[in-house]
């Protein structure tokens, strides 16, 4: 019995998007040296700057998620625990 694979299950189409996305990135990359920009701060006229910013922008956001993943965390039966003391695990 096969199963039919989505788009995103075949690993080749995995695989183009993924080069794809590896290409459109160096182009951008590559745009950083020519495209001139209207910079407000000093810091933005460095090359790589944007890039840069965006991947220490995402490790700040994991970093606090799992910060307030500590205490928002709670247990796997968190929820059936409070049905059980209703009485309404039964349905």
């Amino acid at each position: 019995m096969s199963q039919s694979q989505d788009f995103f299950d075949k690993p080749e189409t995995v695989k183009w998007i993924l080069r794809g996305l590896y290409i459109l990135c160096a182009l951008l990359v590559i745009l950083d040296f020519v495209v001139h920009r209207h910079t407000e701060h000093p810091w933005e006229g460095m090359v790589g700057f944007y890039p840069i910013y965006g991947f220490v922008g995402c490790v700040v956001l994991v970093l606090v998620a799992k910060l307030m993943r500590r205490g928002l965390m709670r247990s796997e039966d968190y929820y059936q625990a409070g049905d059980k003391e209703v009485g309404r695990a039964d349905h």
